[in-house]
């Protein structure tokens, strides 16, 4: 089951990681060159893009330290929360997905975040299944 703690932790960084990257390219061509799905939004306005700039570079540097975690129960707990937390604010806020003509991006991601939070989730009770009974 170390394989499986340790591939659920690599592959949620990868992804994070990935598309972290992807959601600050987008952040950025919106809020400084007034291009891009985000760029509606933002018209005008180049400073609300703060929340999505900080969000975006936050799961950049939790995708970073993922991929160097080891496969214990505080680094599943904390993928399981961060995922958690994204899917959740996906949710709140899905009229973005929509005023940007990204729904596509917001269905795979949304659903990503809910496959993290099982995966890790499966992680946590791996590691309690693995503990010896006194």
């Amino acid at each position: 089951m170390l394989a499986y703690r340790h591939f659920v932790l690599r592959f949620d960084a990868a992804f994070l990681l990935i598309a972290s990257t992807g959601g600050l390219a987008v952040d950025i061509a919106g809020s400084f060159f007034a291009r891009g799905p985000e760029a509606l939004l933002l018209d005008g306005v180049p400073g609300a893009a703060i929340g999505f700039i900080e969000a975006h570079g936050l799961a950049f540097i939790l995708g970073v330290m993922l991929w160097r975690a080891e496969s214990a129960r505080s680094w599943h707990v904390v993928g399981a929360v961060v995922h958690l937390l994204l899917g959740t604010a996906n949710f709140l806020f899905w009229q973005f997905f929509t005023l940007t003509g990204t729904l596509a991006a917001g269905y795979v991601t949304t659903s990503l975040h809910g496959f993290f939070v099982f995966g890790h989730l499966c992680a946590l009770n791996a590691i309690r299944s693995e503990v010896p009974a006194h």
